[in-house]
This record gives structure tokens, C-alpha cells and sequence, in this order.
């Protein structure tokens, strides 16, 4: 570690107590050497869950295509010509089977995605009875519905809902370049209804769209500084999707297109593993391209959730047995993971 970095980084002690970061203290953790950074991210992973447990949740989308959004990453959104046929809400009970088969595949959180700028109240109702009857399962619950209006969460508490899930995306000095048909400021908004509510978050973003290691860092500093941090973080590989503006990203490195490179990704993870250390960090989108021993590296550093089943959404997913092959090789578990081994949780 060099004279310059080491005044900003913190001791694993202290970045597992601590309450605010520093734009510089972040970019202090990405600059590390890369086998200090993961000893760092697994000490603090270790201090705080089981190092060898995963958790495992599904993603099913109830809802596909039609949203009127302009993510320009989003094979949903209308505006792009990306070739999927807008579907409608699906039946409670075809949810219900497929979440019977992700737990007995082994899930423990059933996601449900709507690909809507915001529920309307009508399609809200039968979002509400999809979360009771996955939840009479004995599974956890998330949803994913876009931005909600005042009241929305309540009703979703009121069915049982455990999480709800609204990225920030990336940064706020780099948002407007991936989205314009709403603000960062309104993504805060949504989250703050659902922590008033009393729902857990489940809130991350995405990264490999173009932008700086700053804008990396931006992203994580202002997860990190949630208050209560986020329980669930998921962190996605941009999927380039045909059509979508960012399906020929470009560095802005001046290189040409080519995709994030796979140790900046693992930085990422383990940045964020110590910066949120009582956080489930979920390897999510992204995970198919990323190949065996990229992920392997991701869980050294402190991924300990995943999205299990062939799909997420719209994109291509590993399948289930490449995955159990995957934990056997590294001798990892799949049993729920409780969260913090520290006194008091």
C-alpha cells in the first residue's frame, strides 16, 4: 500500500462500524493492490456471514416489455426495438407453480418483476395476492414494479412483502446518460417510501456502461451512505442487449467497445463488500458471460447471493445444475444465509 492510499483506507475494524464514506475513501479501496483489496473484502466478509453460504433467490418476470422508460440498457423499455413482444400480467397461479419449483430447487427469495414506469392501483391488487400466496410458501418475498406513488408500499407491507428491489442504476453525476425519462433524485424518492413502509431494500446497480472508475466508485459511496444501508445489493454486469443504446458501449478510455474488464468487476464486488459489510451482496446480471473462475473471485470477495435459474428477466442466466457444479467445486452451501454472526444479530 503506497504512502498516499493508506491515510484514506480504513481498518476492516473500522469500515464494519463506521457510518459515512468518502468519495476519496472509496476510490482509495478500488486503487489497492488487488490481493490486499480481497484479503480486506473476505476478513470483513468473514467478520459478518459464513464464507462458504450462499443464498439463493429466483427472478421471474410477471410483466414483460411495454414500459415506457428509456433505460438504456433495458430490452423492456418500448422505446428500443429490441425484438420482445410485450406481454401481460401474469396469472397468479402460473407465478405460484414456478415459485414452487424454485423452492424446491433450492430458492429462498421469490423476485417478481414488472416492467412498468410505476404500478397502476388495478395491477397493484393482483401484484399484492401474487406476494400472499408466494409467502404462504415459506418463502421470502421481493418485487421489482418500477417507482411507486404514496400509499403503494403500505399496501405491498400490508401483503406480506419482505423486499423491494429499485436500483440506483449508477451514480447521479453519470445518470442522465443511461436514463432521461426520470431522475436519481426519483429513485431516492421510491426507496424512502419503502423503508417508511417498513420493507427490507434490496438496492444495487449496474456497471460496464461506460463509465470511470469514479462513477464505480460514485455508485457504491452512495449505496453505502443509504441510511439504513441496504440489505440486499445486488451488482450486474451490463448484459448488451440488440438494441439498446448501450449494446456498443464504449469505454471512456478511448480504446473502442469492449466490456468492462473482469478484475475492475471483482473490485467492485469486494468494494462494495467492505463498504456495506451486514449486506447480502448479490452476484446478479451479467453472471453467464462472467465463467467460472471470474466468479469464483467474486465470492472471495464477498458475493454471497445469487439469482438461481436459467433466466433473469429477459437475459440469459447460468442453469441450475452448471451452478450446483460450480458450489461443489468450491465447496460452497446453499442454506439460507442468516445475515450477521455478530453479538446482537
Amino acid at each position: 500500500m503506497n504512502d498516499m492510499t493508506q491515510p484514506v483506507v480504513d481498518s476492516v475494524a473500522q469500515a464494519a462500524t463506521r457510518k459515512r464514506w468518502s468519495q476519496a475513501e472509496v476510490e482509495a479501496l478500488y486503487a489497492l493492490p488487488f490481493n490486499d483489496l480481497m484479503f480486506r473484502a473476505q476478513s470483513v466478509h468473514r467478520a459478518n456471514f459464513d464464507p462458504n453460504a450462499i443464498q439463493l433467490s429466483t427472478l421471474l418476470s410477471i410483466k414483460t416489455g411495454g414500459c415506457s422508460e428509456d433505460c438504456g440498457y433495458c430490452s423492456q423499455s418500448a422505446r428500443h426495438d429490441t425484438g420482445l413482444e410485450r406481454e401481460k400480467l401474469l396469472d397468479i397461479a402460473e407465478v405460484v407453480a414456478t415459485a414452487k419449483a424454485a423452492k424446491a430447487a433450492g430458492a429462498t427469495r421469490f423476485c417478481m418483476g414488472a416492467a412498468w414506469r410505476g404500478p397502476k392501483e388495478k395491477d397493484l391488487g393482483a401484484v399484492t395476492e401474487m406476494v400472499r400466496e408466494v409467502k404462504a410458501l415459506g418463502l421470502e418475498t421481493c418485487v421489482t414494479l418500477g417507482m411507486l406513488k404514496p400509499g403503494q408500499a403500505a399496501q405491498l407491507k400490508d401483503a406480506g412483502l419482505d423486499y423491494y428491489n429499485h436500483n440506483l442504476d449508477t451514480a447521479a453525476e453519470f445518470y442522465g446518460q443511461v436514463i432521461t425519462t426520470h431522475t436519481h433524485a426519483d429513485r431516492l424518492d421510491t426507496l424512502a417510501q419503502v423503508r417508511d413502509a417498513g420493507i427490507h431494500v434490496c438496492c444495487g446497480g449496474i456497471v460496464g456502461m461506460g463509465e470511470s472508475r469514479r462513477v464505480r466508485a460514485g455508485l457504491i459511496l452512495e449505496l453505502a451512505n443509504l441510511d439504513p444501508q441496504p440489505e440486499s445489493v445486488p451488482i450486474n454486469m451490463l448484459v448488451k442487449v440488440a438494441g439498446t443504446p448501450l449494446a456498443q458501449v464504449v469505454e471512456q478510455s478511448g480504446e473502442g467497445d469492449k466490456s468492462l474488464d473482469p478484475f475492475e468487476f471483482v473490485r467492485t464486488i469486494a468494494v462494495a463488500r467492505i463498504t456495506m459489510p451486514a449486506s447480502h451482496v448479490r452476484l446478479s446480471a451479467g453472471r453467464q458471460e462472467l465463467g467460472e473462475s471470474v466468479q469464483a473471485l467474486c465470492f472471495l470477495a464477498g458475493a454471497n447471493s445469487i439469482f438461481y435459474g436459467d433466466k433473469l428477466l429477459t437475459t440469459g442466466n447460468p442453469d441450475v445444475s452448471a451452478d450446483e457444479a460450480l458450489f461443489a467445486k468450491l465447496g460452497l452451501t446453499t442454506e439460507p444465509v442468516q445475515g450477521r454472526r455478530c453479538a446482537g444479530h
